[in-house]
């Protein structure tokens, strides 16, 4: 069930957002057009506390769990009982290894119901890429590839022994000569005269990853203003998908969706549909017995 957008729970409040990377470009709209509500950023809070992409900082847990305490310590930071945070992380696909791929979580928890709502994307569209390189080494494939200088990059160097132990690692590098510069000082700084340049994921300095972002936040403003049929808590969508959609030809069970099982957040309320796109049956070319 979704209500009319004024007469939903959450419209008119305001909800707190914990980040340091201009999310709000990409969060605020989808929650003022889909909920009426509107972002207020937890400034005093400091993400990268949390971890960073560089990995200066390591994360304390897996990115699920720290999207929930980027929101909560929002929540601490303004003093509102609502509160919002984005997670990515990224490294290679599932079920293709050479493929590399994002995946973005974004937590939404309302303190006053005891809610936690979630969603996840799988962000095939990425430019996370690295490449290992001397000094005066040609880098301008590569670049266009990853979209520089759109999309920001981090030098550092490749080999982390005594001589690099007071290198600095450069983020946030947009300019052509200032990267020749910091492939220079990492190249220099490492023990094997080469300096690691990588895409730099901070939302902000990452329009590919923004994108990504924005489609994960009407995502889950959809998931938030669907009510549960039971209980009438927001948040309800799917939970889980199960397997098994029979092949076109021989009826056999593959690994493909077969039902979309949706659930709600408060109360244990389930309910089994069919796959939203309408397919019944697998192409026999994904079947383990027409195509072992």
């Amino acid at each position: 069930m979704t209500l009319p957008l004024t007469s939903h729970p959450y419209a008119g409040r305001a909800v707190a957002l914990a980040s340091r990377h201009g999310k709000e470009r990409a969060i605020a709209r989808p929650f003022r057009a889909g909920l009426a509500c509107r972002l207020r950023l937890a400034e005093g809070f400091d993400t990268d506390s949390l971890g960073t992409f560089s990995g200066e900082v390591p994360r304390p847990a897996g990115p699920e769990h720290t999207c929930r305490l980027k929101a909560e310590a929002g929540m601490a930071e303004t003093g509102l009982s609502l509160g919002l945070a984005s997670e990515g992380s990224f490294g290679p696909h599932p079920f293709v290894p050479l493929l590399p791929v994002g995946e973005e979580w974004m937590t939404f928890v309302d303190r006053d119901n005891g809610l936690v709502i979630r969603e996840h994307l799988l962000a095939r569209r990425t430019n996370f890429s690295h490449r290992r390189v001397g000094a005066g080494e040609e880098l301008e494939p590569w670049l266009l590839a990853v979209g520089f200088p759109r999309h920001a990059l981090i030098v550092r160097p490749n080999r982390t022994g005594s001589s690099a132990a007071g290198a600095v690692v450069e983020r946030g590098v947009r300019d052509p000569a200032l990267l020749a510069a910091a492939v220079r000082r990492a190249a220099a700084a490492s023990g094997d005269d080469l300096a690691l340049v990588e895409t730099d994921m901070r939302a902000h300095l990452n329009p590919t990853r923004m994108a990504s972002i924005r489609t994960l936040a009407f995502r889950l403003v959809r998931r938030i203003g669907r009510l549960c049929p039971a209980c009438g808590a927001p948040g309800w969508g799917v939970v889980e998908v199960i397997a098994g959609l029979p092949c076109g030809w021989c009826g056999t069970p593959t690994e493909l969706v077969r039902i979309e099982r949706h659930g709600c957040v408060a109360c244990s309320h389930r309910e089994d549909r069919p796959r939203r796109d309408g397919r019944q049956q697998a192409d026999p070319g994904q079947c383990p017995l027409c195509n072992p």
